[in-house]
């Protein structure tokens, strides 16, 4: 059994659609970065397990989430909870790790419809792929919402970024350690009615994810 882990704050709209698309093998963890809109009821009437996140910060999430993965197993996915990404798909990040193929495969967003993703945050993520391209020669186009891993090798990392700068400090930790990096093409969807997202929803959270992630780099 795969965990998924979802990193969630008041994503109660999208993770019904989410958590009945979920494929067989694949376990959802949803770790509750503070929701006050029932986020937490609607992952348990499904059945899923909820780690409860009291420290803020997209990477705390995940962080806990993985700590709290099943070590068994050893592969472990991380997704956005918002309903931008199909669970049908988690097997096109996993099936490479499990094949050996690579050390960590990320999702290059594929967007379906206009407007899905908004021209600031699609240039804010394009210049740090670039620059993370130059500065590590990772082949890759994408900071990755949506990746696989196995769950002791993240450990191992010992990333310490708890902010929007998480998934940029495991792709350079990742590079550092000699890690073999896969993109694969995943479809980017409509976030579901009722939710925004955290980074792309306004200038404002692009601008912070980017400082977050500028951090990370002048580090």
């Amino acid at each position: 059994m795969t965990d998924v882990v979802l990193p969630c704050l008041n994503e109660a709209p999208a993770l019904a659609w989410l958590l009945k698309r979920m494929p067989a093998g694949y376990r959802p963890v949803v770790a509750d970065n503070g929701s006050t809109d029932g986020s937490v009821d609607v992952a348990r009437s499904f059945g899923a397990r909820v780690v409860i996140v009291p420290q803020p910060g997209y990477g705390a999430a995940v962080h806990a989430g993985i700590v709290a993965a099943d070590p068994a197993d050893g592969v472990v996915c991380v997704m956005d909870a918002d309903g931008s990404f199909d669970p049908a798909e988690l097997p096109l990040v996993a099936d490479p790790i499990r094949a050996g193929a690579a050390h960590l495969v990320v999702g290059r967003r594929r967007p379906v419809g206009r407007g899905v993703w908004p021209p600031h945050a699609r240039l804010g993520n394009a210049v740090l792929a670039h620059r993370l391209r130059h500065t590590t020669g990772l082949p890759v186009h994408d900071i990755g919402p949506m990746r696989a891993a196995y769950r002791n090798d993240l450990i191992a990392l010992q990333l310490q970024d708890r902010r929007f700068g998480y998934p940029l400090e495991l792709l350079i930790r990742a590079a550092r350690a000699g890690w073999t990096v896969t993109e694969v093409d995943v479809t980017y969807l409509r976030r579901t009615v009722g939710t925004k997202s955290k980074v792309t929803g306004s200038v404002r959270g692009t601008a912070r994810a980017i400082r977050d992630m500028s951090v990370v780099l002048a580090r």
